[in-house]
């Protein structure tokens, strides 16, 4: 069946009261709607595409098999509740997730340019590496903050933690990666970061 017009236009709110009464076309629109940005949230936490979409999955399917656990008498808008959901799927797939052994980088090409390649890509690979070693508790505050752009508010209601608890995460996780890229052989000046 084809989407109406008005469907587009609907608020998260007002299709979450019709995937309360069981209407698929209005989850549809929900799951067109914000796949793309809770995979994003997703991959930062977790780092891997196939587990990524594998959180975003089962994230939607608690939320088809309970639509009531949102609550809009809470005052929390939508996506800032499922937020909380996919945060929350993340960190039980960290916890779940076995030790990798980690696979040596090799560079299979010596031209200047592949190497030239390589040093432009180290600082990133090297920041995502340290990122992705944090506590999920810190990863998921640094994720919601700097890459979602969340207030501290939203970001601690998602975590379910207060603000100043948030903060506490955040100011650890940038002294953590800030130590890390140290190890690295990299050193932050700006006060920002710790």
């Amino acid at each position: 069946m084809a989407i109406k017009p008005d469907d587009v236009n609907d608020s998260d709110e007002s299709l979450m009261v019709r995937v309360r009464e069981g209407d698929h076309k209005a989850f549809a629109q929900l799951v067109g709607r914000h796949s793309r940005m809770f995979y994003a949230a997703a991959y930062r936490m977790c780092g891997q595409q196939q587990e990524a979409e594998d959180i975003v999955q089962d994230a939607f399917i608690k939320l088809w098999k309970n639509p009531h656990g949102w609550d809009p008498a809470n005052g929390a808008k939508f996506s800032t509740w499922f937020y909380r959901v996919v945060t929350n799927q993340a960190l039980d797939h960290l916890r779940k997730r076995k030790p990798q052994a980690e696979v040596p980088e090799t560079l299979s090409d010596s031209r200047p340019d592949a190497l030239e390649q390589l040093e432009e890509g180290t600082l990133q690979a090297d920041l995502e590496r340290a990122i992705q070693a944090l506590p999920e508790r810190q990863k998921a505050a640094l994720n919601l903050c700097f890459y979602e752009g969340l207030s501290n508010k939203e970001a601690a209601d998602i975590l379910g933690v207060g603000v100043k608890a948030l903060e506490s995460l955040l100011m650890r996780a940038k002294t953590t990666l800030r130590d890390e890229m140290a190890r690295y052989g990299y050193e932050i000046k700006d006060k920002r970061y710790g």
